[in-house]
């Protein structure tokens, strides 16, 4: 009789590294957004470059070869 393994044990599908990539991304871009607007920057120029610089941060911990969880070298 197999048992099955809890979620956090099964491994990570493509898919699933694509997802939270993509939800890192959204966390840190709106997290710029939104401190730029509070500090009453309302350009939207200027609020759209911070959104796409919000992408630094999760593509840079995706470059790290020691990042478990979406690193170059996980699993």
């Amino acid at each position: 009789m197999a048992t099955k393994k809890p979620a956090y044990l099964k491994e990570k599908t493509v898919k699933d590294q694509a997802i939270a990539v993509a939800q890192s991304w959204l966390r840190a871009s709106a997290a710029a957004v939104l401190a730029l607007y509070i500090s009453g920057i309302t350009d939207p120029k200027i609020l759209a470059n911070a959104f796409l610089a919000g992408l630094a941060a999760p593509a840079l911990k995706a470059l790290q070869p020691n990042e478990k969880e979406f690193g170059v070298k996980s699993k």
